[in-house]
């Protein structure tokens, strides 16, 4: 068989995986008990297919979430957060990284396993934020006395509660302008 004739099988596996895991992301925000058959349902897969995929239903949970953090660090990395200006970076980041958590809720929310590849990515994650607030330090977006771990703790807690409420249709760059005007200036009046 020439290699040709299997690319368009690699790209249809890769679409069945695409469509099980978002299946698996909407079947088990809203039961997180649901069946591997609920999912291959919801994914318009035959059960064989998702169990061909996902050697157990734990198997498809990590793949869930190793899934959603590479979306998020890539949502990091199109923020160009190493070369952009500082607030144009936490802005960008902001955006994307409310995008990926509004659509990946479940997964992102999964308690992960210090050996697996979501949990590094998101302590990689959170190591480069810390690098983007460092760099808005050194130009005077945030008091140079201040404890970065605890503004990073307070930047992942604001971008968490602009998602809670009737955030459906909400724009990213308004919530962002929000999230990262709160950050940098509380809610006390703007210099």
């Amino acid at each position: 068989m020439s290699e040709k004739a299997a690319q368009p099988l690699r790209a249809d596996a890769e679409r069945s995986v695409r469509a099980i895991l978002e299946a698996a992301e909407r079947v088990l925000a809203e039961d997180p008990g649901a069946s591997m058959e609920q999912i291959a349902a919801a994914a318009g897969v035959a059960r064989t297919t998702i169990h061909r995929r996902f050697a157990n239903r734990q198997a498809l949970i990590e793949a869930l979430a190793t899934s959603a953090a590479r979306q998020l660090a890539q949502a990091v990395d199109d923020g160009r957060p190493d070369t952009a200006p500082p607030l144009v970076a936490m802005h960008r980041i902001t955006a994307n990284v409310l995008q990926v958590k509004g659509a990946w809720t479940f997964a992102l929310g999964l308690s992960d396993d210090p050996g697996s590849e979501a949990f590094a990515l998101q302590q990689d994650i959170g190591r480069r934020c810390v690098a983007v607030l460092r760099r808005a330090q050194d130009d005077g977006l945030i008091d140079e006395a201040a404890d970065l771990d605890w503004v990073r703790r307070v930047y992942y807690a604001l971008i968490g509660e602009s998602l809670h409420g009737n955030t459906e249709g909400a724009d990213p760059d308004a919530l962002a302008a929000r999230v990262i005007g709160t950050l940098l200036h509380g809610a006390g009046p703007r210099p």
